[in-house]
């Protein structure tokens, strides 16, 4: 499974962040045999995002995987940008990681992430905490592989 992580921050494409969230992305996303093709970090500004987005679906990437800009403040556009762009949302994953959010913190239900499929690439839009990165990409890592198959229309049934 070929990766990118796209980093959405204002502090962190100027420098004044180190980007830990990347990282764990990275780490989780390595344990389960993908391969990171690409990484970079964008400010918050939608129509760059959603830009970046277009231009990534068009090449051979399985899953984009970004990082930050999915909570409430008026410099979160992550989810917006990405619905620009997607074809197809996949609520289940967005309601799995809210339900894994809720199980630690009540704060869980203030996360605006959207998943979808778009050009045949997953798309998963992740907080921008480390923490909540790593519970949130967590849930859905055992599905992944089996949804890149569907989304790539290779493999069998579903049924197990």
């Amino acid at each position: 499974m070929k990766y990118f992580v796209l980093t959405l921050s204002d502090k962190g494409s100027k420098g004044e962040r180190e980007d830990i969230s990347g990282k764990i992305i990275q780490d989780l996303m390595n344990n389960i045999g993908g391969k990171l093709i690409g990484y970079k970090i964008l400010p918050d500004e939608k129509e760059q995002i959603s830009q970046e987005l277009k231009e990534l679906i068009k090449k051979d990437i399985d899953i984009i995987l970004t990082t930050g800009g999915t909570g409430l403040t008026t410099r979160d556009v992550t989810p917006e940008a990405t619905l620009e762009v997607i074809e197809r949302r996949i609520y289940s994953m967005e309601i799995a990681m809210i339900t894994t959010a809720l199980k630690k913190t009540p704060h869980g239900m203030l996360s605006r992430a959207v998943v979808g499929i778009a050009n045949k690439t997953l798309i998963i839009n992740l907080p921008g905490s480390p923490k909540a990165v790593q519970e949130n990409l967590q849930v859905l890592l055992p599905a992944i592989p089996h949804a890149i198959e569907k989304i790539k229309d290779l493999g069998g049934d579903c049924a197990r």
